[in-house]
């Protein structure tokens, strides 16, 4: 798949210049590794900088230019990866993009003075794409223009294979033997220059990513899982460019909200919620660095009337928070005055109910989610993966509560193929949950 020399697995014999800068040996260490029991792991080996050493970030369309030559010219998958500033930012933009490519080397590309990056996506339009949990990723890179048309996720990957630790690190670590440091994971990338230490760290990210690819599908391939796999990815293809669900009355999800009782308390903070995203969206900055969601609930508790009684709440007390005083009071005085038809109302919910409350309004189909959830279960563990990644658990909910009048495999293939379930899963599991779905 390459022409870069793969690195190294942790058994494997040292070789000279084949892989990362690596930390020296200890030169206290007396001599060769001791013999160690096998079950006792071998400790891993630092990955600290990049084998090309770390690159700038391109921030021209003429340094642009040059990178997608580059990458056009080289071979093999590409590695990708994208930070964004989850916490710090409003949006989830991407703040830089990293890839790696043999024959090409790793790029870091700095997207904020760049109109997009739809010329790189051209060049690797025949190329597969490798990203660690993809669907994080996939959104922001289609803003920038940037869409796979084949792509491996390492992760999913992971999952299907059946590894309990399916993060990056973890993977390298456990794969590879090369340990990386994750602690700038949720970094502000909207910071600007980046420090050198969060540009190694990027660069990093997808330095082992074609190497960790290529032990991965092997264990899928031994698995005979590959045609599992390809169905993911190409489903994760599929919706690279979707965009994403709009979620009907987003207030509701305010953490702690189950603690509001009474449509009248609700209207409060469904205001202060619409009236802290305002403000968020305005500066461009996370929700929650806005005004807290706690900060949301108590004040929609006790429904202060006066700036003096506001700024006494836990979460109101903070400068920025108070110079936005007149913001939320006016939020109150408005959901205090609505008339009682304007009020939030429960929305009928779009599918089957919690599962716990099953057994309370029927009983039968509680009994068929039992039943079904042992067959997921089941054929999970004899395929080694977890269950929720054979289907999805919200599949068996709506299965289980409105199966098919006439219950065969056929049709209920057909119901989950409806709700969205892979052509593998329904192979795996229509026969046997037919099976067991009638009374």
């Amino acid at each position: 798949m390459t022409d870069e020399a793969p690195l190294r697995r942790r058994d494997s014999p040292d070789t000279a210049g084949d892989g990362p800068h690596l930390v020296p040996p200890d030169p206290t260490s007396g001599g060769p590794e001791e013999e160690r029991p096998e079950d006792q792991p071998r400790p891993s080996t630092p990955l600290t900088a990049p084998r090309d050493g770390t690159p700038r970030p391109v921030e021209g369309a003429t340094e642009l230019a040059e990178i997608v030559a580059r990458m056009a010219a080289g071979s093999g998958p590409v590695a990708v990866d994208a930070e964004r500033a989850s916490g710090y930012r409003y949006t989830q933009r991407a703040y830089l993009v990293q890839l790696r490519r043999a024959g090409a080397g790793t790029v870091l590309i700095d997207p904020l003075p760049l109109d997009d990056l739809r010329t790189l996506d051209a060049a690797l339009a025949d190329t597969e794409w490798v990203l660690h949990a993809a669907s994080q990723d996939l959104p922001c890179l289609a803003e920038l223009g940037m869409r796979p048309r084949r792509l491996f996720d390492t992760e999913l990957a992971a999952r299907l294979a059946g590894f309990e630790r399916v993060g990056l690190a973890a993977l390298t670590e456990q794969l590879l033997g090369f340990s990386l440091e994750k602690h700038h994971s949720a970094a502000d990338w909207s910071t600007r220059p980046l420090p050198e230490s969060w540009l190694t760290y990027a660069a990093l990210d997808v330095e082992l990513l074609t190497d960790l690819r290529d032990m991965l599908a092997d264990e899928l391939d031994r698995q005979g899982k590959t045609a599992w796999a390809a169905e993911e990815f190409a489903a994760l293809v599929a919706g690279a460019d979707r965009p994403p669900r709009v979620r009907p009355d987003p207030w509701r999800r305010t953490s702690g909200i189950h603690r509001v009782r009474g449509a009248r308390a609700q209207s409060r903070v469904r205001a202060l919620w619409y009236a802290r995203d305002g403000v968020a969206a305005r500066r461009d900055s996370a929700p929650g660095r806005v005004l807290p969601d706690a900060a949301i609930v108590a004040a929609a508790e006790s429904d202060p009337k006066d700036e003096r009684t506001l700024l006494g709440i836990p979460g109101f007390g903070g400068r920025s928070v108070r110079r936005l005083a007149r913001i939320w009071l006016d939020a109150l005085d408005q959901a205090r005055d609505l008339p009682d038809d304007a009020l939030p109302v429960n929305q009928p919910v779009d599918g089957p109910p919690p599962p716990h409350r099953w057994a309370e309004r029927d009983p039968v189909a509680a009994a068929r989610l039992a039943r079904c959830r042992q067959i997921v279960v089941g054929t999970a563990e004899k395929h080694n993966l977890p269950p929720e990644n054979l289907i999805s658990p919200d599949f068996i909910r709506r299965l289980a509560w409105s199966p098919p009048n006439e219950i065969t495999p056929r049709t209920v293939g057909d119901t989950l193929l409806g709700f969205g379930a892979r052509n593998w899963q329904v192979v795996l599991l229509a026969d046997d949950l037919a099976r067991v779905l009638p009374e």
